[in-house]
């Protein structure tokens, strides 16, 4: 018979106050290096505070998004590489908000774990606020939840959102979108965040751990390469924007690849015709082509492949746009134009990703 007189606390059953309350005061500098304009308030009240009107907009129109980071936690986890992580988190939401023309303000975080090692989530938090200061956005607030018996030994998640503003007569996709504008791709870093799930089975039948050097690479290991965080391509594509006033659109090739986020921007009747041959395969593509014999229609609607942020331009403008881009540090490249829709695909390709290995 179970003994009913024995007292019981919350850190009996698995939930550390405590450590809670030290990590809220590892992150507290964290935080308070992304402040911006608008957001100056100390973390630890229960809701985070943004001041719109300061920040400078006349007329805005709120973005939001949310998103997680999908299976490239569980590597994180595997690795012990917990610091940049969070850049991934940040990235996910705010080059959604870019794409919409929005210029991101706020960011919030939501750290979920079994067991709840305060030095493991200050180094989340870590990447979380440098992924914040690259989007030039504040980490305004978050929760942590301890929660033994859903999680288990040393597993956490992740899930985040950011809100961004932009002027009403800023929103992207502009509606003069039409056969003849051209197509830019800027490069992405790795795999970003999105097709885990497959890139974990590729890595579990090649047979190779974490900690062995990565094929496609000639420093480093396997788990570093493989983690390598989603580029944040906010303050470039700000910038361009800003400076030529000549992009129409912005799309983040994130889950779904080229054939289910492009079509995202487009209006009815016309379609992204994409040169594949001109993307630039990046190496860890090439290896999971190969070592997963992957086809590249699967590779197209999984990966980014190697282009991580497509824009739409002014025919009349590419050169400008380009150099504007090369000058914010970005690598773009042509890529592809706008034509007449054909039947019912919306994204069309000549030529072939180059992933044969060389």
């Amino acid at each position: 018979m179970a003994d009913k007189g024995r007292a019981l606390t919350y850190a009996q059953a698995g939930v550390d106050i405590d450590a809670g309350n030290r990590m809220v005061e590892l992150i507290k500098p964290l935080v308070r290096a992304t402040a911006r304009r608008g957001a100056d308030a100390e973390i630890g009240g229960f809701g985070g505070l943004f001041d719109l009107k300061r920040a400078g907009f006349s007329d805005p129109v709120l973005v939001a998004a949310t998103d997680g980071v999908g299976t490239k936690v569980k590597i994180a986890i595997e690795t012990g590489r917990h610091d940049t992580i969070g850049i991934d988190l940040v990235a996910m939401s705010v080059n959604d908000l870019v794409v919409q023309g929005a210029e991101p303000l706020f960011f919030l975080d939501y750290f979920a774990c079994g067991k709840l090692e305060p030095e493991i989530g200050a180094a989340v938090v870590a990447g979380i606020s440098n992924g914040c200061k690259q989007a030039g956005c504040a980490l305004i607030g978050g929760e942590t939840a301890e929660m033994p018996g859903v999680y288990h030994g040393g597993d956490y998640d992740l899930a985040g959102f950011a809100v961004g503003a932009a002027e009403r007569d800023q929103l992207l996709p502009r509606n003069d979108i039409a056969p003849g504008d051209a197509i830019i791709g800027l490069a992405s870093s790795g795999v970003h965040s999105n097709g885990y799930s497959l890139v974990r089975s590729v890595v579990e039948r090649s047979g190779l751990r974490w900690s062995d050097p990565a094929p496609f690479e000639r420093n480093g290991s396997l788990g570093e390469a493989i983690l390598t965080p989603t580029r944040i391509y906010v303050q470039p594509c700000l910038k361009v924007l800003r400076e030529t006033k000549a992009i129409k659109a912005l799309a983040h090739i994130t889950g779904g690849g080229f054939p289910d986020n492009i079509p995202r921007v487009l209006p009815e009747g016309v379609s992204a015709h994409i040169d594949l041959a001109r993307v630039p395969v990046t190496p860890v593509f090439t290896w999971l082509a190969a070592e997963g014999n992957i086809a590249e229609t699967e590779m197209l609607r999984t990966f980014n492949c190697g282009v991580g942020m497509m824009v739409v331009v002014e025919k009349e403008r590419v050169d400008d746009v380009m150099q504007s881009f090369a000058q914010a540090g970005e690598h773009a490249f042509a890529l592809g134009e706008i034509t007449h829709a054909s039947g019912a695909h919306r994204v069309t390709y000549a030529g072939h990703l180059e992933l044969a290995p060389s």
